[in-house]
């Protein structure tokens, strides 16, 4: 009995690591397949997910994302952005209000804008956008974010039963820089599989 154990228990420990690393193989080939992929389509709001500001003003990423952002509200796929992002490090400027100021700037109406400012993390800002599309009984956004950080929101999205099409910000100095790139979309792997691990 005693070597059956072991042996199954040897048989687990190298079938185990096996099957992880298959399915982070499997992840991040879906990270990057959607990283590349635009799947804009008409929805009811726009979400931009938030990125660093820097004393008021967007950072690069953020600023690529808000200018996709810009390009899609002024084609028509929605009349509502929501913008996301709380304080971080700087006590004066949350990310979602400079992401509403920068809009506002190039021409949206600032009655067309949400600005969510609450939340830290990317599960939070998806979680309060959700939140607000159902409370205006919408059921569609398009997420506007750097390519390797759409799959993970867009199954966030989907678990809080709002249809999310993906559209990456095609300037985004992340993806443009393939060691970047790599590395983001690998961090996107194990935030995915945390995130899924606490689900259970």
């Amino acid at each position: 009995m005693r070597r059956r154990l072991v042996k199954w228990a040897t048989v687990a420990a190298v079938l185990l690591p096996m099957a992880i690393g298959v399915y982070w193989v499997y992840l991040y080939q879906e990270v990057r397949y959607l990283a590349v992929r635009d799947q804009v389509h008409v929805a009811d709001a726009i979400v931009v997910l938030g990125a660093a500001q820097y004393n008021g003003r967007p950072s690069n990423v953020l600023k690529a994302r808000l200018e996709h952002a810009l390009f899609l509200y002024s084609k028509g796929y929605a009349r509502a952005i929501i913008t996301t992002g709380s304080y971080g490090p700087d006590p004066n400027y949350s990310e979602a209000h400079v992401a509403t100021e920068y809009l506002t700037k190039h021409g949206v109406n600032p009655e067309n804008i949400i600005t969510e400012q609450a939340s830290v993390t990317t599960h939070d800002s998806i979680r309060a956008a959700s939140l607000l599309v159902k409370s205006k009984e919408w059921k569609s956004v398009i997420v506007v974010s750097d390519g390797f950080h759409l799959f993970r929101a867009r199954e966030m999205f989907a678990d809080e039963d709002v249809v999310a099409y993906t559209s990456p910000a095609p300037t985004s100095p992340i993806e443009l820089s393939t060691s970047q790139r790599f590395w983001y979309s690998l961090r996107e792997v194990f935030l995915f599989s945390a995130y899924r691990l606490v689900d259970l």
